[in-house]
């Protein structure tokens, strides 16, 4: 139907007859002369119909927004004055021959250069929303992610291999979808939160090293980096340890940034990416993916404040679940008292009860040089050692946490950030960081019970099940484990570890979860005895697409990275999904609802 698509007509085709066909994208009638900007994945290009082409001419005074044209002209030279260097096809424009109305189309919702759509109206009409040239060069910047992702995989000699959509239920972190049998009453099927079992029994039947490009869901509560369904690059290989694992995928990312942003990310080829213990990212940054083009550090004062009569700091100082930290903030003094009310609000988010500051104005003046409610319950020694250790100087602005540890960390952590943000400190670039020797375990409170932090099967640093054993009877929480994360400008991209290989070790750290032996093999005793027939020493990662397609284009959510995603509450505007099924369809699952059964009761 076309020689050329609209975006590659240039000087190259002057004088030629070209047909190309796409969408409307604007028609300007020029009194007796129309103009139609018509578009299609490639672009734009301008075509002219004079009136004295009275056919078409009169067919061109029907077209509005958004037709879908099939057009046949010949090439010029725009006139001078009217080139338009922005374009492609700037210099020339198509003198209409022939126009072929290949359908038409209703107004539509809303205009593709209106940059004040509602995201509600992008997702209800996404079908309108991706012929934008925005959500176009988004969608195929991802496909050409992906395509170089399954290059560098391949080359290096991995295999893409399927798991299973329908698989059992296992506890891994979040809630499965559930689907029904229609075969098996009373029996349910879940979707795959990840391969992650799957692609250890593939270790252990020898495939040596996997990828694929896999769907996962989660039934959990979203935010702008989470969907409930989503794509991730899964990878596993055998005989391996962390470090072949990381430089492997830093080679791999490094390539990939390269091809597709033409950008050296951590440098050159040889120079590895940064690693920071998890300890140290939560007492430096507060975050176990800190965010390193962002200068600012938390500081840890526990031991100046303990003795202070001033009991918001003094108390979590002595509590050895409890911590103080401070964070400078140079150029600070120009916030407001608004402003930092604001923050106030902000930090009440992560569980902070209140954010005490200290204003700089003249270190040198002792404390009649500090401004703020607090100073006064402060000796002037503590308030002097507090200024050396943070480094403050004159024109800084100080912010404080005191609480428990988990709470001074996610609020000056996200403080850390939002500042970060506000006050422009932000530098250019990608920062890529590995973050290492993450806890095996935490202690949930409210359920006084150990989950893990990453998940089941991750391996502990000990070397062996009983070195292990004396380490969980001392405490399992100091226990360290062999995971790892990759984390870019602050986001986590990919998150893996080394695997437990052996069955003994296995089934303690399912004992550390409260997992007993008859509920281990009932959940996934596939997996447990699978361990006893030769299970080599593996390991892998697994890398969010969504998310790593997101920071490369830029976009705020990725929703803006994905064809059809669900809103936040994940619904699908554009399908009205999920919906009400027939009576019918419920009869043939054995499943009946809870309103239709109670309903059904009343009734009796």
């Amino acid at each position: 139907m076309r020689t050329h698509p609209c975006g590659v007509i240039t000087r190259d085709q002057l004088d030629a007859t070209v047909s190309f066909c796409g969408w409307v994208h604007r028609r300007r009638d020029h009194g007796g002369v129309i103009f139609i900007d018509l578009r299609d994945h490639t672009g734009l290009v301008q075509v002219v119909f004079d009136p004295d082409r009275e056919e078409t001419f009169a067919r061109a005074e029907e077209v509005r927004n958004e037709f879908v044209l099939r057009i046949t002209g010949k090439v010029r030279t725009r006139p001078e004055g009217t080139i338009n260097p922005d374009m492609t096809t700037g210099e020339i424009e198509v003198l209409g021959y022939e126009l072929e109305i290949l359908n038409r189309a209703a107004t539509p919702p809303f205009q593709l250069d209106d940059t004040n759509v509602s995201e509600e109206n992008r997702l209800r009409y996404r079908y309108i929303d991706m012929r934008r040239p925005e959500m176009q060069e988004k969608l195929r910047l991802r496909a050409r992610v992906v395509r170089q992702l399954r290059h560098a995989l391949e080359d290096d000699g991995f295999i893409e291999v399927d798991t299973p959509m329908l698989t059992r239920a296992t506890p891994e972190g979040a809630r499965d979808y559930l689907v029904p049998s229609r075969n098996h009453p009373g029996e349910f099927y879940a979707l795959p939160q990840s391969p992650q079992l799957f692609k250890q029994l593939l270790m252990m039947g020898g495939i040596d090293r996997y990828y694929q490009v896999a769907r996962c869901f989660r039934d959990e509560d979203l935010r702008a980096d989470r969907q409930p369904e989503f794509s991730q690059l899964d990878i596993e290989m055998s005989f391996v340890d962390e470090d072949t694992i990381m430089s492997s995928m830093e080679s791999m990312m490094k390539s990939l940034f390269k091809d597709v942003l033409n950008v050296d990310l951590g440098g050159d080829a040889n120079t590895p990416f940064p690693r920071m213990s998890y300890e140290e990212a939560m007492n430096v940054y507060g975050s176990d993916k800190p965010d390193l083009r962002i200068p600012l550090v938390l500081t840890e004062i526990s031991d100046l404040v303990a003795d202070v009569d001033f009991k918001v700091f003094a108390e979590p100082a002595k509590n050895p679940k409890g911590k103080v930290a401070a964070m400078r903030v140079p150029g600070g003094n120009s916030l407001t008292r608004k402003e930092i009310d604001v923050l106030t609000e902000f930090v009440g988010r992560y569980g902070a009860k209140g954010l005490a500051y200290i204003k700089c104005n003249d270190i040198a003046a002792g404390v009649d040089g500090l401004q703020s409610p607090i100073v006064k319950f402060f000796p002037a020694e503590v308030l002097s050692a507090v200024i050396e250790r943070t480094g403050a100087q004159d024109g800084d602005l100080i912010f404080f946490g005191a609480d428990k540890a988990s709470v001074v960390e996610a609020a000056l952590g996200a403080l850390r950030v939002e500042v970060g943000n506000k006050m422009g400190m932000v530098e250019e670039g990608w920062r890529p960081l590995w973050v290492v020797d993450f806890p095996m375990f935490e202690h949930d409170e409210r359920e006084d019970r150990w989950q893990a932090i990453h998940h089941p099967f991750t391996a502990p640093t000990a070397a062996t099940t009983d070195e292990w054993q004396a380490e969980l009877d001392a405490d399992p929480g100091k226990c360290l484990s062999r995971a790892y994360d990759m984390v870019l400008n602050g986001t986590e991209v990919g998150g893996g570890s080394i695997r437990i290989h052996n069955t003994d070790m296995q089934q303690k750290a399912l004992d550390v979860l409260g997992i007993d032996e008859a509920e281990a093999n009932d959940k996934f005793g596939f997996l447990l005895d699978a361990l006893k027939y030769g299970a080599p020493p593996h390991g892998g990662i697994a890398f969010g697409l969504d998310r790593l397609v997101m920071l490369m284009t830029g976009a705020e959510s990725i929703r803006d990275v994905m064809a059809f995603p669900k809103t936040q509450s994940a619904s699908c505007l554009l399908t009205s999904a999920p919906s009400v099924v027939s009576d019918q369809q419920l009869k043939d699952l054995h499943l009946r609802t809870r309103a239709k059964a109670a309903a059904k009761a009343t009734d009796a």
